[in-house]
């Protein structure tokens, strides 16, 4: 969850990163009554996420900055458009736009990403005889916890800023057993089945379990377990389809493993509930966005 603690706490962070000792350049060069006045300018056509984190890192460097977003979180802005006004001491505005900058665009990058994949699945409403979502009514698009560390909160609002979903924040919010771990219990002479139904036993009835599976042979254990969702890893489109048919509605049912653009519409189509995308955070580009002087 993005709170203000959180984006304040990250902000001051990186602002001290940045300029632990004060802006040196600005000190040797800008006259400390200067005042000036940027605009936000799109380099290229995008999503908009961190607007107003972008105003935020400003408002942290000096509380008389005035900022006028001139565009929401969410909506799409096309390249040249102005998407905010800043103004007030020229000092703090150049000490401060790196920041700013390097936010608004990590995230913009993100929720544009997001949006292509969003597109890309809503594709698969037009493909024949497409097997529709158990459990949704269009298949959606999810994140991972492959973030960059200390700036999940960051990250995932960005893909819900695109139209995504968020998985798990982190290992403390379900259960979810993966390859790793059902190795560990088979050393152990522990099966699938065996342990979901040994956490279930354990954890709160709110507790969502998931299972990921690699292989079809898994699937009637991670079922005879009760598992609320089952994962179907780095599996062919061919298999996510007698995946999705061997489930039957009995779970939620999630495609992922090297998910591209591509490939999306027709794992889509396949029938799964859920595509996890590891690459809208991890291998994100950000969106070029500029501050040009007035």
């Amino acid at each position: 969850m993005l709170t203000r603690q959180i984006i304040r706490k990250a902000i001051r962070a990186a602002l001290e990163e940045d300029a632990p000792y004060g802006d040196i350049t600005c000190a040797m060069t800008i006259p400390v009554e200067a005042r000036g006045k940027v605009r936000l300018v799109a380099r290229e056509n995008g999503v908009m996420s961190g607007i107003s984190i972008f105003a935020d890192v400003f408002r942290e460097q000096n509380p008389d900055i005035v900022i006028v977003p001139a565009i929401t979180d969410g909506d799409a802005f096309t390249v040249g458009r102005t998407l905010a006004e800043i103004s007030g001491p020229v000092r703090d505005l150049l000490t401060a736009e790196r920041v700013a900058l390097n936010f608004v665009q990590h995230m913009s990058g993100i929720a544009t990403m997001t949006a292509a994949f969003v597109h890309a699945v809503a594709q698969a409403e037009s493909v024949h005889n497409r097997h529709r979502p158990r459990t949704y009514a269009h298949t959606r698009i999810a994140d991972t916890r492959k973030t960059i560390p200390g700036l999940r909160s960051f990250d995932k609002y960005a893909v819900t800023c695109g139209g995504g979903f968020n998985h798990r924040y982190g290992l403390s919010d379900a259960v979810m057993i993966k390859d790793n771990h059902v190795a560990a219990l088979h050393d152990q002479g522990i099966d699938m089945a065996e342990a979901i139904r040994h956490i279930r036993e354990r954890v709160g009835h709110t507790m969502h379990i998931e299972v990921e599976v690699d292989r079809l042979d898994q699937i009637g254990a991670a079922l005879a377990g009760g598992a609320d969702t089952i994962m179907l890893d780095n599996f062919s489109v061919e298999d996510i389809r007698k995946g999705v048919e061997r489930i039957d509605g009995r779970a939620i049912v999630e495609a992922s493993g090297n998910m591209t653009i591509e490939c999306v519409p027709a794992v889509a189509a396949a029938g799964v509930d859920v595509i996890s995308v590891g690459a809208l955070t991890h291998s994100v580009r950000s969106i070029d966005l500029g501050l040009d002087w007035d």
